[in-house]
């Protein structure tokens, strides 16, 4: 927190655009005690920070899961209170992951609006180029799992060609990993229960298993990898010793 003052702040209109919405729904939620209130400043006026951003991101993200407000606020209840805006996107990361697969179009002022910003054209072949969208007819099909990511990579100061580079690691090791996950769980575990097995409703209820194994392994593999990027970045940016 100690970065605070550094950090860009928002007024509550800034707040709403940058998470498109509406100010109306950025109070409403103030008044539901889904947003922490705002840092008053000169004048009384209210500013807001990554957090309220994030926060409001992993909000949209639970109704877009189709939880009801009362669910959603006990979710929050539950999270640390000094959780930060980087915690923030990773929970909602987390929840994103079991949206389903699905593209929507949009027009140009659809896109804009729910990228929360204005896209120029640069900014639209950078998203066509990460895979967030493609044009389709007069707008866009957008994966809406990754707009978010896209948008917010927009503003990284990293060579775009830096930015494809990663992507294509993360996918590759991703990929690999889900492979050799899926050959450990059918060698050592889905085949010998199902050798000689005929019972229908034992092998149902391996086939759910699965299912209710899948957000275990993905939370592992966010904490893991977490874990071992940190490792990595403090041995490489940890000041040489004399």
């Amino acid at each position: 927190m100690a970065d605070r003052a550094t950090e860009p702040m928002l007024t509550v209109d800034e707040l709403a655009s940058r998470a498109g919405v509406t100010v109306r729904t950025v109070r409403f939620y103030s008044t539901r005690g889904l947003l922490p209130p705002p840092v008053i400043g000169p004048r009384r006026v209210g500013h807001y920070g990554p957090e309220h951003l994030s926060r409001l991101a992993l909000i949209e993200e639970l109704q877009h899961q189709g939880m009801t407000l009362s669910a959603i606020q006990r979710y929050l209840d539950a999270l640390p209170d000094d959780l930060s805006a980087h915690d923030l996107a990773i929970h909602r990361a987390l929840v994103a992951t079991w949206a389903p697969d699905a593209a929507r179009e949009f027009s140009r002022a659809e896109l804009e609006k729910r990228a929360g910003r204005s896209l120029s054209d640069t900014d639209l072949s950078r998203l066509a180029a990460m895979n967030v969208l493609a044009e389709a007819g007069e707008g866009f099909r957008v994966d809406v799992g990754l707009l978010r990511l896209g948008v917010a990579l927009l503003d990284v100061p990293i060579a775009h060609g830096t930015l494809l580079a990663a992507r294509t690691v993360l996918m590759e090791h991703a990929r690999t990993a889900a492979h050799e996950l899926t050959a450990l769980f059918r060698d050592e575990v889905w085949g010998p229960f199902t050798e000689g097995e005929s019972d229908p409703e034992r092998v149902e209820s391996m086939k759910a298993l699965s299912a209710h194994m899948q957000p275990m392994v993905v939370q592992a593999l966010v904490t893991a990898f977490q874990r071992s990027l940190k490792a990595e970045l403090r041995a490489a940016f940890a000041p040489e010793e004399g």
